[in-house]
């Protein structure tokens, strides 16, 4: 009888045990070696950062020990993933490899054509298992969405992988593994370094109970508090790193979200917080489509007729002071010092930076994107690039929003509580002064012995700044070529239809919402 091959699990951004397709067929077909690549390529790209490996660190270690309870070690290699193969291939002779499929950025687009040149290369079979409702080689969306929606709802409504019980290990396996679980956290990969004070715990664990949380109590005030920078850190769920890194998995999430859409079916609160949690996670899957089946978006303006518009100035000085929390502009400013120390901010408040990035400063998208990057502990290629763009104006086929910041902070930051605690040089002003402090009296300034320009920046006039390009835009895609290049981006990329969720309700689509912010619900691990 032939000895079954060695079954490598390689974990990406997928550090789970439970609802994992890979580990549970290759502990049905033999001996299982669970491995992570630790490799200096994705930490070295321009979109990482220390607090991304931080919350990875976590979710390794929640990993490792979840796969002791069944018999199995975590290989920790540090290197490429296809020197390891080589190296198993070569001690075992025989090996299988066993993935999910990533939508990642270009650096591990280009590591997974890699490793499938590979696999063909040496004869071995590759099982790429899916865990987003992405549907590969898909050329356009037009015509096809009610088949997308089909694969969607068929990975989502199919049943939850349970952990195996146990499995075979391999033997021989330290030879491959570079490091201990409790080295993790202090390893450095040369990423950005900006530390992260307050940045969410990793780690599978701390997903569940964030998660159980929302769905015992936080999540009734979720629909009403989504805009509210200080609100939405309260009542949001906060679980978008875990779905970002794979602690939870989306399936699971929307059937657990679907359990407790029934048990709360009479409380209209919960009804309709949970509803709009639930067209996030559809949302979720369609944005991350747009990537898969566009790769440039990471790099390359969408809509020809609007690139070479501005140049990426990564020294521009507006961009610098973007970056710092110091433009002048106390809302926008807020939430970029939170957005630092913290790695997580609500959709209303990421779109309103690019917005005044973009509009009200007259920045290039990338290098504001590259930053949010890697600010963001959720950061989630195909989710982050689409949206960045679509906030920009630079797809020219959605409509363009501009966000006043001003109105944003009389809006959601009534009391300036939020701008009070981020900027404190503020807080002593009275709380209709706080969005606009350069507008503040000179007998107040006396008074509160304030002085815009000295105590805080003297903002540029980026209402007018915001008006040259939205106008400047629109002129531009107006012109017959431009008409044809939208109606081909439409064509490929547009969902054509309304979420599953919205359709009895005549709403528009909820493209405007954040979808790097997703929320949550009570799972099992049965």
């Amino acid at each position: 009888m032939a000895k079954a091959p060695i079954q490598v699990v390689w974990f990406k951004r997928d550090m789970r045990i439970h609802d994992h397709a890979p580990l549970s067929s290759a502990s049905a077909a033999g001996p299982v070696l669970p491995v992570f690549a630790i490799e200096a390529g994705q930490w070295q790209a321009p979109d990482s950062a220390l607090r991304h490996w931080q919350f990875a660190a976590d979710a390794l270690i929640d990993l490792s020990n979840a796969l002791e309870t069944i018999g199995l070690p975590l290989c920790i290699w540090q290197g490429d993933i296809v020197d390891l193969l080589n190296a198993l291939k070569a001690h075992y002779g025989h090996i299988a490899l066993h993935s999910h499929q990533e939508t990642g950025n270009a650096w591990s687009f280009e590591r997974d054509k890699q490793v499938h040149a590979w696999c063909q290369t040496n004869g071995v079979a590759w099982r790429e298992a899916r865990q987003h409702g992405v549907v590969r080689g898909l050329s356009s969306r037009s015509g096809h969405q009610t088949r997308w929606e089909s694969h969607w709802e068929t990975l989502m409504s199919a049943p939850t992988c349970h952990a195996p019980q146990s499995a075979q290990a391999v033997s021989g396996w330290e030879a491959f593994h570079h490091l201990n679980v409790q080295q993790l956290p202090t390893l450095t990969l040369g990423f950005d370094t900006t530390p992260c004070p307050q940045r969410q715990r990793g780690g599978r664990n701390e997903g569940r109970a964030l998660w159980r949380s929302f769905v015992q109590a936080r999540g009734r005030r979720y629909r009403g508090s989504l805009s509210k920078p200080l609100l939405a850190w309260e009542f949001g769920s906060r679980l978008s790193p875990h779905l970002a890194w794979g602690t939870l998995s989306m399936r699971e999430v929307v059937q657990s979200l679907r359990r407790q859409r029934q048990k709360h079916a009479d409380d209209t609160a919960w009804a309709r917080s949970l509803r709009a949690f639930t067209s996030r996670l559809y949302w979720h899957c369609h944005f991350i489509q747009k990537l898969e089946s566009e790769p440039s978006i990471e790099h390359q303006t969408l809509h020809p007729a609007l690139r070479g518009l501005r140049e990426r100035d990564p020294n521009h000085p507006n961009l610098i002071a973007w970056k710092n929390g110091q433009t002048g502009v106390p809302l926008v400013d807020a939430c970029m010092r939170s957005l630092i120390a913290t790695g997580w901010l609500n959709f209303r408040m990421r779109a309103m930076l690019i917005s005044h990035a973009t509009f009200g400063l007259g920045l290039h998208w990338y290098e504001p994107a590259l930053h949010l990057a890697r600010l963001f502990t959720d950061f989630e290629p195909g989710i982050h690039y689409p949206q960045v763009q679509m906030q920009a104006g630079a797809t020219g086929t959605n409509t363009l929003r501009v966000y006043n910041p001003i109105k944003q902070a009389e809006d959601n930051d009534p009391t300036g509580k939020f701008v009070a605690r981020w900027v404190p040089e503020l807080a002593p002003l009275p709380l209709e002064w706080r969005a606009k402090p350069w507008a503040l009296p000179e007998s107040l300034r006396q008074r509160f012995g304030f002085q815009p320009g000295t105590d805080y920046p003297i903002t540029n006039d980026f209402e007018a700044e915001a008006r040259h390009w939205k106008k400047l835009l629109y002129e531009l895609r107006r012109t017959p070529e431009a008409r044809e290049s939208s109606r081909a981006i439409v064509d490929k990329l547009a969902s054509q239809r309304r979420p599953p969720t919205q359709r009895a309700k005549k709403t528009k689509p909820a493209n405007r919402q954040q979808l790097s912010l997703f929320g949550d619900d009570g799972f099992d691990d049965a």
